[in-house]
């Protein structure tokens, strides 16, 4: 048999099949199930050069998302590059969890802070089309892959308007006159010296949307602090954290005078966010 046939170029893959799969699909620009039916096609020598580069760039490290340029995150194809957080399974329960807290509030505010791809923002903009949805980063690089993807996955037409994309440096830039009926973020929140930050995946992300290059608290800390004067009555808090910091992130929002404060855990039972409600003075 050939070796340059999608059958041969599987097997002698050191790659996990999946990931190779993967990688040939997109080289390819063919559906999965291409690859049982013709299996035995002759493949051109740019195409099999193509993917043995991408299998070498695997092989040293680089992440699957980067290397074929998108991520699926909540239903949706978010477009991925070096200079954005991938989107990962564990956040979607953020956006969940935020749709539920504007469940019956007609054209609220949401607010996603370090927004990233946008995927945070898009996806709970593309399930609550009335809602109007502000999207921050302080990083140029990452609202231009932010706005590529609310512009491609989201209707123009949408009836809450255009996401607003802006950059700031947590609430620096932002109206001080708005005010929101959710507020949702997942900030960097890996302690400086974590291991995980020389290992796999994390290698080739920004830096700067992992790690707060501190005790993994200090960006959740300013915008537990700074989220009050931005909240609605009644609005929401909602904030990603890390798998050990769930009581320390309860702390920080009951001592700030939020309501309601909770966690609640992703499919692995590990506490992945935790929250809470602002009740304006007198309100019971």
């Amino acid at each position: 048999m050939s070796s340059d046939t999608p059958a041969a170029l599987l097997r002698a893959s050191t790659l996990p099949p999946l990931e190779a799969r993967i990688l040939l699909t997109h080289v390819l620009g063919w559906r999965p199930t291409q690859l049982i039916t013709r299996s035995d096609d002759s493949l051109d020598e740019v195409s099999v050069a193509r993917y043995l580069a991408l299998e070498a760039r695997r092989t040293s490290g680089e992440p699957i998302a980067q290397l074929v340029g998108s991520r699926e995150f909540f239903g949706l194809d978010f477009t991925v590059t070096p200079d954005v957080l991938i989107p990962r399974p564990d956040t979607e329960l953020l956006v969940e969890t935020g749709l539920a807290a504007i469940d019956n509030i007609a054209h609220a505010r949401v607010l996603d802070l370090g927004t990233g791809t946008g995927a945070i923002a898009v996806a709970i903009a593309a399930n609550r089309p009335d809602a109007r949805v502000w999207a921050l980063d302080r990083s140029a690089a990452a609202l231009a892959v932010a706005t590529v993807n609310g512009t491609r996955l989201l209707d123009a037409n949408r009836p809450g308007g255009a996401l607003v994309w802006q950059q700031s440096d947590w609430f620096d830039s932002l109206d001080p006159a708005l005010r929101f009926d959710a507020i949702v973020s997942n900030p960097p929140y890996i302690a400086s010296g974590d291991p995980h930050l020389t290992q796999g995946d994390l290698r080739y992300e920004p830096r700067g949307a992992l790690t707060d290059e501190a005790d993994g608290l200090s960006a959740i800390r300013i915008i537990v602090a700074g989220a009050p004067a931005r909240l609605a009555a009644n609005g929401v808090l909602w904030l990603e954290h890390g798998y050990d910091q769930a009581e320390a992130v309860r702390a920080l929002l009951v001592a700030q005078g939020f309501a309601e404060v909770r966690s609640a855990r992703d499919l692995a039972g590990i506490e992945r966010i935790s929250g809470g409600r602002w009740k304006a003075r007198g309100m019971l």
